[in-house]
């Protein structure tokens, strides 16, 4: 199964594009695009893994190793940044283990 998203991380303007595919329903590889020199870097570090267990991922008592390159990657990068979010998403839709729906975060000022 493939999962495509499209992630505009917000203020800093850099967009994302990526595709999950998984042939096994359970191992996902990740195509990842970015304007954002950060994501190239998490993109080229999610390639040299291969693949990612989506199920180890979705396990309360495993490692994330998704989170674990982001966090080893991402260093200078916002922590708030919204693209690992949309890859974890795009991962559970490539193995099945969700169904394509659109994650919306609103922020206001008050």
């Amino acid at each position: 199964m493939k999962a495509i998203v499209e992630i505009d991380a917000g203020v800093c303007g850099f967009k994302t594009s990526a595709r999950a595919s998984s042939e096994d329903n359970q191992q996902v590889v990740f195509e990842v695009t970015s304007d954002c020199e950060n994501i190239r870097r998490l993109a080229a570090a999610l390639k040299n893994r291969e693949s990612i267990d989506a199920y180890q991922e979705i396990s309360p008592a495993a490692q994330s190793m998704l989170m674990q390159t982001v966090r080893s990657t991402l260093t200078g990068c916002c922590a708030g940044c919204a693209v690992p979010a949309g890859l974890f998403k795009a991962m559970q839709v490539a193995a099945g283990l969700a169904l394509p729906k659109d994650i919306s975060i609103r922020l206001t000022k008050e």
